[in-house]
């Protein structure tokens, strides 16, 4: 059995001896991250399937709100391809040849290389991890090869006042040249960075412009969606924004939006495909707060501008 190694910094915070606010403890499954002591998430590290089938790993469910309300679903009855926060295309072709669909886990696998977690002077935590796709499509003497190199990286920040925050960063390296991925090639264009949420009946969703109504397709929000609504605890208010990086490539990109049954996506590229360089990696950033009750406009746009 592959073993994992983990370096757990000590953050010392005023007096010689305090202990860092951001953990993390370690199971067979995967690695729970602890904001003084309460659960944030659990980074799913072991492979997940249902009844054999739909198999994942390398995502991040649940997600608890900071009353301790969880707010993601995994192998929703809808889609049971869906996993809390995750991040996949719906097709990947190396040359003219098409080898899977890591959206649905269609001829898909991840090979976790390396993972290590730290607790950070500045007080927040850093979780990392090194991944490779393969896919049974894409064989060299009758085994599989991997064809990309993902790395990941999430800064884990303590709570402040209502809401927690995560620094998403993920980097995609081709290891087979003529590499594309791309969204659904349909009118949707599913692709990219998703968040598979609890969706109560009076969910709301608004960015810097103000409401903003899902449709069948794509709409526009620049920089952020806030998705909120009776998803705290004991059907109390909270909610999950999710803010697109202003150097992502696109930005500002499009979102597939849902009230019921799916997931809120910053999709990228859409329904094109777009090459993947084995030279220059591509990288994409996402940043969650995840807050209870409101969190206001004005504080989201300040840590929107802010990054």
């Amino acid at each position: 059995m592959k073993k994992f190694f983990f370096t757990v910094g000590i953050l010392w915070i005023g007096t010689l001896g305090a202990i860092a606010q951001i953990t993390m403890q370690k199971n067979e499954e995967g690695i729970l991250i602890l904001d003084d002591g309460e659960k944030f998430f659990f980074y799913q590290m072991e492979p997940k399937s249902f009844e054999g089938k739909y198999e994942r790993r390398h995502y991040i469910h649940p997600l608890w709100g900071p009353d301790g309300a969880i707010l993601t679903e995994d192998f929703p009855a809808d889609h049971l391809h869906h996993r809390g926060v995750f991040w996949a295309w719906h097709q990947v072709w190396i040359g003219e040849k098409e080898i899977g669909d890591p959206w649905e886990l269609i001829d898909f696998e991840q090979d976790l290389k390396d993972i290590e977690f730290r607790s950070r002077q500045d007080g927040t935590g850093l979780l990392s991890a090194r991944v490779n796709w393969l896919s049974d499509q894409w064989m060299m003497e009758g085994k599989k090869v991997p064809y990309l190199e993902e790395n990941l990286t999430i800064v884990i920040h303590p709570i402040e006042k209502n809401y927690r925050r995560l620094d998403i960063e993920i980097s995609l390296l081709a290891l087979e040249k003529n590499l594309f991925i791309g969204g659904s090639d349909d009118e949707k264009g599913y692709s990219g960075f998703s968040v598979r949420m609890v969706l109560p009946d009076d969910v709301t969703f608004s960015g810097q412009e103000g409401a903003v109504e899902p449709e069948v397709t794509a709409v526009e929000s620049p920089g952020y969606i806030n998705i909120s609504g009776s998803m705290g605890k004991d059907g109390k208010k909270a909610g999950v924004v999710i803010i697109d990086h202003p150097k992502n490539p696109g930005y500002p990109q499009s979102w597939i939006l849902r009230k019921k049954n799916s997931m809120q996506n910053a999709a990228f590229p859409g329904n094109s495909i777009i090459p993947v360089s084995s030279f220059s990696p591509l990288v994409l950033k996402y940043t969650l707060l995840v807050y209870k009750g409101k969190m206001s406009d004005k504080k989201i746009q300040s840590i929107a501008e802010s990054l």
